[in-house]
């Protein structure tokens, strides 16, 4: 390769090269560079028609993409931009110490402002519009770790007062007091920050559907087309992040032009450089340009022009791509001299053009990121793209105004939460701030005054881009009345002799909103591939997969009922084999309420097992941003999927969605429990608009389902209903208590059935839809009568069905024995309590198979319910035995949790 390269390089005919060179120049002056690229690219054309190799090459030289004599000019006031730059730096820097001179560790985070304060100020003043009435606003995703210096914006315009910076991470003692969060947290400052972004590479992937889903909604005509952006601001650290990278492809193949990406490359990880062997700027417009964005790089500021001008022998340009990115750390932690002689002193051309310049002047030498000029210029050109999304790389400095030796481009400078006397004073006289010596010892805000020039200009500023940014829309202005349960019939009515699995009960609950009016253009049916696994492809003749374009070939199965069917207008969104794609999909739908004031009521369908499990980060934040939907996990239970094996079978998503707070988790049996927890998502998503979703897991196991019991639906949403009544019990009789979900209900069921037949034992049957829920209620009356003891004690739900029932209590499921142990504590006491459920890795085998060697078939559960009642002793040692014996269970079988 390297031999190649010299071929391609070395120059046969310097005067022929001379004449090229000087004819493209004439057309550039003449006609233009899109003329000459036009020209370029012609050739390169004929040369590979002609045979020859011509490698294609990603990246462009390590200078800035606009040149100065393309770049926008800015508007604003230059000077007084820099001094509202300025304060914001310095509140930032005196929020994170001032917490960190308190007792106690409340960390935090400085130099990742320091280094994209400029990146953020331009946009807060020419570029990010707010909803208004003429516009409907620009989405920010703003870098986890910069918040304080968004807060401190906030603080000169008068959003958020003193006493709100000094709770700055107190957000237990300054509950109630508005307390800042660590980071951007929509759950904790509901009208504020929009989305969650500091889990890092999670807000990267959110942006890219977010700019898909405002694309939907204007093709579906469910809000006007509008010039809005997305705007997404990450570290270059954070592109190691799969999520940060992983969907980029898309954005380039729909052509998402609302979508502009700005990275900070200060360089610097955590704990050092991003790539101290390379240069993570090339590396990235490489992998951005491949992917068909629209690559910006504001590598240098304004006061390189000048030698780069009189580079015209290309070795500075050589110089800059020489040089990798742990060099350029190195100059600028240890200052102008270092620079001096080993950034410039490597070539005699380069030495020279700095001998003229103080150690100081060299040191000054800026970066592009840090240069407002530049960064319109960048911001300038993205917004009017089009065809294709932007990304910007900024070159930055990490810790940039801390100072030499004090934090500045320093390996440690992310965990950098204090600063020494002396580092303030150098940070006050490097910024200019007008306080006196004897001030700093404790590191006072600086607030020129309301009426300032410098905060009325912010506020005129913000006043033209229509109000205040970040802010949030808790509730949207329109809400729709949820359809009552019997418009679900279909679903709540038996099925008779006909045997359907509860994904397709779901399916069908789901083409019923689709029919209502209403509601109806509000579903947003979103798969990761396998609709037709899940029993969805009706959907696709019926309202179309989304394509930004339309459909440009003839669907192989075109002569089918169910054919194929892509539209502009298409309402399901097929995400393709990405699972953490069609999560980030839902949680656009469920926050357009908030983001675009257009309720939405979304349906993420995946296989359960790779669900909360493989994208757990996202589902917290999805939590954490007040989201509205429903996710469904599809063939869910650790027995359900036979014939997959260990890596497809779920039996723990449960005590994973049931620990995000605002997560209502339903496992039901029967098509009516589908319907019921339908309806009332419905209701309570988009006709009461609370902020929590919900997670149902389906099974593709078919069988029949009776009608809905008279009494039952609030049972169903409250976690517990009981299915089937044995009666009061008769004198003498031996009577347990059987509780299920899932499809284990049916083998608890039949449990019951050869208890009576075998050992006259009578059972009352329990369907549990929910532990999760009775677990919460049940934690939620033990707090409230440990802090109320004179006060009438609450009866958790559970308690209060299972008191004066009589016999020992059997719970089972498809999942892990700890998702029904839950419960434990809430069972009345006296009452014996055994658990089955199915711990250990999965199997491939049948169903039957899998329920026996995982002990929570009918059999195991009548044995269980036996030895329960044998150690209360309703029943004796021998009938145990009879059991194991009659029912061919294996006492010597492997326990399936070590095999």
């Amino acid at each position: 390769m390297d031999q190649l390269d010299d071929i391609l390089h070395q120059d046969i005919d310097p005067t022929e090269t001379r004449e090229w060179i000087d004819s493209l120049d004439a057309v550039i002056h003449h006609d233009g560079t899109e003329r000459a690229h036009f020209l370029l690219e012609r050739m390169v054309d004929t040369t590979r028609r002609s045979g020859g190799y011509l490698p294609f090459d990603p990246t462009t030289e390590y200078v800035n993409t606009i040149a100065p004599a393309n770049e926008a000019k800015s508007p604003g006031d230059a000077a007084m931009e820099w001094r509202i730059r300025s304060l914001i730096r310095w509140n930032a820097m005196a929020m994170v110490v001032r917490a960190n001179r308190k007792p106690g560790d409340l960390g935090g985070h400085i130099a990742s402002f320091a280094s994209s304060a400029t990146l953020y100020d331009v946009g807060f003043n020419h570029f990010w519009r707010a909803p208004s009435a003429d516009h409907p606003g620009d989405l920010v995703f703003h870098q986890g770790h910069s918040s304080p210096g968004i807060y401190a914006r906030s603080f000169l315009e008068g959003r958020i007062s003193q006493e709100q910076l000094d709770l700055f991470r107190m957000e237990v003692v300054g509950h109630g007091r508005g307390a800042l969060s660590s980071y951007p947290h929509p759950w904790l400052m509901p009208d504020y920050w929009q989305v969650p972004t500091v889990s890092m590479g999670l807000g990267p992937i959110q942006a890219i559907y977010q700019a898909q889903f405002f694309k939907y909604l204007e093709h579906r005509g469910l809000v006007p087309k509008s010039d809005r952006k997305i705007w997404c601001f990450l570290g270059d650290g954070e592109t190691d992040e799969p999520e940060s990278l992983g969907a980029i492809a898309l954005a380039g193949r729909e052509k998402l032009d609302n979508l502009i990406f700005v990275i900070n490359c200060n360089l610097q990880r955590l704990d050092g450089p991003v790539r101290g062997n390379g240069k993570i700027i090339q590396e990235l417009e490489g992998v951005f340009r491949g992917a068909g964005w629209n690559a910006l790089k504001v590598v240098w500021g304004s006061y390189w022009d000048p030698l780069l001008a009189r580079d015209t022998d290309g070795t500075l340009r050589k110089l800059m791509m020489e040089t990798v990115d742990g060099e350029y750390q190195a100059c600028k932690a240890f200052g102008g001299a270092y620079t001096r002689e080993h950034f410039f002193g490597k070539y005699p051309q380069t030495r020279a053009m700095v001998a003229n310049l103080s150690d100081d002047d060299v040191w000054r030498l800026n970066r592009g990121g840090h240069d407002p000029h530049k960064v319109y210029a960048a911001y300038h050109a993205a917004v009017h793209t089009e065809g294709m999304p932007t990304v910007i790389l900024a070159k930055t400095v990490k810790g940039y105004g801390m100072g030499l030796g004090s934090g500045e481009s320093q390996n440690p400078t992310h965990q950098q939460k204090k600063l020494d006397d002396e580092a303030v004073r150098a940070f006050r006289d490097r910024f200019n701030i007008p306080l006196e010596d004897d001030q700093l010892k404790d590191v006072p805000y600086y607030h020129p005054g309301k009426d300032s020039e410098e905060v009325q200009y912010m506020l005129e500023r913000r006043k033209a881009l229509g109000g205040a940014l970040p802010q949030r829309r808790r509730k949207a202005d329109e809400s729709f009345k949820a359809p009552a349960l019997d418009a679900f019939e279909q679903i709540t009515k038996g099925t008779g002799e006909r045997e359907i699995s509860t994904t397709m009960a779901l399916v069908r609950g789901m083409n019923l909103l689709l029919r209502d009016k209403a509601i109806g253009p509000r579903v947003v049916p979103i798969v990761a591939d396998e609709a037709r696994t899940f029993g969805m492809e009706g959907m696709f003749r019926q309202i179309g997969i989304y394509a930004p374009f339309g459909q440009k070939y003839k669907p192989q199965d075109s002569d089918q009922l169910l054919y194929y069917r892509e539209d502009q207008k298409g309402q399901v969104l097929q995400q393709g084999i990405s699972e953490a794609g069609g999560m980030a999909s839902w949680m656009a739908a469920a926050t357009s309420y908030s983001v675009s004031n257009q309720p939405m009521l979304p349906f993420f369908i995946y296989y359960s097992m790779f669900g909360f499990q493989r994208i757990g980060d996202l589902c917290w934040a999805a939590g954490d941003m007040r989201s509205r939907g429903f996710l469904v996990g599809g063939t869910s239970g650790r027995t359900t999927l036979n014939g997959e094996g260990l890596q497809h079978e779920d039996g723990h998503s449960h005590l994973m969605s049931g620990a995000i707070p605002n997560v209502r988790s339903y496992d039901p049996t029967f098509s009516y429990e589908v319907a019921v927890v339908l309806q009332d998502g419905v209701r309570s998503m988009l006709q009461d608009q609370e902020d929590h979703y919900y997670y149902i897991t389906v099974m593709n196991e078919n069988y029949a389902h009776p009608d809905m019991p008279e009494g039952s639906a609030e049972g169903i949403i409250k976690g517990m209903y009981l299915f089937k009544d044995a009666g009061k019990p008769k004198k003498g009789e031996t009577r347990v208590q059987l509780m299920g979900s899932g499809v284990i209900l049916r083998e608890v069921i039949a449990a019951a059935e050869l208890l009576e037949k075998d050992f006259g034992v009578s059972a009352d049957i329990w369907s549990c839809p929910s532990f999760s829920e009775l677990r919460r209620d049940g934690f939620d009356a033990e707090r409230w009568n440990r802090l109320h003891p004179e006060a009438k004690q609450r009866v958790p739900y559970i308690t209060g069905l299972l008191e004066g029932r009589q016999g020992p209590v059997v719970a089972a499921t498809d999942y892990v024995r700890e998702f029904a142990d839950q419960v434990r504590a809430f069972i009345p006491d006296g009452m014996r309590y055994t658990v089955l459920g199915t711990d250990g890795f999965g199997r491939s085998d049948t169903r039957e198979h899998l329920r026996g060697f995982f002990e929570v078939d009918r059999y195991w559960i009548a044995h269980a319910a036996l030895a329960a009642l044998a150690k209360d002793g309703k029943v004796n040692a021998k009938d145990v035995a009879r059991a194991i014996k009659e029912y061919k269970l294996d006492p010597d079988k492997p326990n399936p949790l070590t095999v």
